[in-house]
């Protein structure tokens, strides 16, 4: 807490050098280099009869949420958020807890906020969750830099209005609006534990989990999860292009791989019937697994 002690604003500057970035549109948010922004620029509030929470307040006046929302289907970070609720709840608290010169921000249930990297659609994204993996330890770490501190005589504490109070989630108000849209879809604010988040309900099409492999076609999942999409249809070459647009990278092959010898296999044609979920590899059509292919004869 210490690190926020008379601090009036901060900047986040996470373990990818980049900075905690509110995004443009009010709603979403990331990270960025550029610490010169004033969108990464972040208020800080205490909570009344608190002395371990603070809120976070961007430069359009909403607050660091940590919402329900999973970031991507499937995988167990969720979205964090820009937000302005009518009652201020757990969902915008945070609780600084220092690690060395650097600091974790926790949530009321335990998740920490965390600067992703990786390929898109991970690259620059925030969420919060409990890192399991080694390699993504330090990306909960962040390093504060206070940009402007709050100077209080005893005469100023006394007249100076009082922090927000903070209003638990379980504290309902049946008045207020339990949701707020965006343009992903609808979230609540009040944030919950895993057991207690109910799965959407699958629409027409299946959910595709796929590794993005190196040159040998090994994928190394200490580093990164699995990403996933939602596909509609039954084609090799839809997916194909579905997974350009999600990577970014044009020349590429879709592969299976055995569950007899764990070999990569190029998919052909049709994927199965059923719509059943499918886990794949995406290779690069220049890598050395796509030049053994073509040594070998398999068909591309």
């Amino acid at each position: 807490m210490e690190f926020f002690h008379n601090a009036k604003a901060v900047r986040l500057r996470s373990h990818h050098n980049k900075y905690l970035l509110a995004d443009e549109d009010e709603e979403s948010v990331s990270q960025d280099r550029n610490g010169s922004s004033k969108s990464t620029r972040w208020t800080v509030e205490s909570v009344l009869g608190s002395d371990t929470i603070i809120r976070l307040k961007s430069c359009y006046g909403k607050y660091l949420t940590a919402s329900n929302q999973p970031f991507l289907l499937g995988m167990t970070g969720r979205k964090v958020l820009q937000t302005l609720p009518r009652r201020l709840d757990s969902s915008v608290d945070w609780e600084p807890i220092r690690d060395g010169t650097q600091v974790k921000l926790k949530t009321r249930y335990g998740n920490f906020l965390r600067a992703n990297g990786g390929l898109p659609p991970w690259r620059n994204s925030v969420t919060h969750d409990i890192p399991h993996r080694t390699a993504t330890q330090d990306w909960v770490l962040w390093d504060v830099d206070i940009v402007d501190i709050q100077v209080r005589s005893s005469r100023q504490e006394k007249s100076e209005p009082q922090p927000i109070p903070h209003s638990d989630s379980l504290d309902f108000d049946p008045s207020s609006p339990s949701s707020v849209s965006i343009k992903s879809g609808t979230f609540s604010r009040q944030e919950s534990t895993e057991s207690n988040v109910s799965s959407p309900p699958k629409s027409e099409g299946r959910t595709i989990y796929y590794h993005l492999a190196d040159e040998s076609g090994d994928v190394d999942d200490d580093i990164v999860e699995a990403y996933s999409l939602h596909f509609k249809g039954n084609g090799v070459d839809g997916l194909t292009q579905k997974l350009r647009e999600e990577t970014g990278l044009q020349d590429i092959i879709v592969c299976s791989r055995s569950p007899l010898n764990g070999k990569l296999y190029p998919l052909r044609l049709q994927l199965p019937p059923n719509n059943a979920d499918m886990h794949v590899v995406v290779i690069e059509s220049s890598s050395k697994v796509a030049k053994d292919f073509a040594n070998q004869g398999v068909a591309l």
